[in-house]
Formats: structure tokens, C-alpha cells, sequence
């Protein structure tokens, strides 16, 4: 079972890396659940698919880091830095852990754990 899961998170991560987001609609069960610790909230799948638009549209060039993936029954535990370039040509690297749960071959919870400081440029106005 975690060679399966393994392969939906490389493929997720990939998806995002390339800004592939109808990939990442495929990827996520259509009633996912995507909390922020930043926001204190969850986001439906077309919520989150928006923000990752937002997001891939101010930095462009985007990169995970994989520090670490460790499997539980039904999901993982990922530490990453992502690394990214913004459009004003700034640098990002965010340490992130996200723990992600898997039903059916699709993500149906993620939970994601970051430092909104090193993510602030690329939502500043």
C-alpha cells in the first residue's frame, strides 16, 4: 500500500511543481478537506485549486525539497522546503511538514504545517 501512496504523492507534488492543476483535481476525492495551520481552516478542493493558481501565478518557479516521507496506514507525513522564485525575482524556501490522508487512490485530507513569514511575499499585495 505505500508504494501506491508513494506514487500519488510524487505525482501530486509534481503536479504542483508544474502547475498542472487539473492533475491535482484529479489527485484530490471531490469532497477533500485542505486545512492551513496559516488560516486556522479548511478549504474545498475548488477553494484550494484557486489559491495554488494564485499561488503558481506570483512565483512561477516552484520546487520541492523532499526531506522526508514516512507512511501510516491510509497516508504520509512529509517534511519539504519549498523552494520557489517569484516574478520580482525574490526567492522563497518555506519548511513545510504535511501530513496528507489517502482513500480510494485520492487525497481526502491534508493537513499543512508552515511558517507564514517565509511564504509572505508571495501573497503581498
Amino acid at each position: 500500500m505505500s508504494h501506491e501512496i508513494n506514487d500519488l504523492a510524487s505525482a501530486f507534488f509534481a503536479a504542483i511543481e508544474r502547475g498542472d492543476l487539473e492533475r491535482v483535481r484529479e489527485i484530490y476525492s471531490p469532497d477533500v478537506a485542505v486545512w492551513h495551520n496559516v488560516t486556522g481552516r479548511s478549504q474545498t478542493r475548488e477553494e484550494n485549486l484557486k489559491l495554488l493558481e494564485y499561488f503558481a501565478s506570483r512565483v512561477p518557479t516552484r520546487r520541492y525539497e523532499v526531506s522526508s516521507r514516512e507512511f501510516f496506514p491510509g497516508g504520509f507525513v512529509q517534511r519539504h522546503v519549498l523552494h520557489g522564485e517569484l516574478t520580482t525575482g525574490e526567492t522563497l524556501a518555506a519548511p513545510v511538514c504535511i501530513v496528507i490522508h489517502v482513500e480510494g487512490g485520492h487525497i481526502v485530507r491534508l493537513y499543512e504545517y508552515l511558517d507564514a513569514a517565509a511564504v509572505a511575499a508571495a501573497f503581498a499585495s
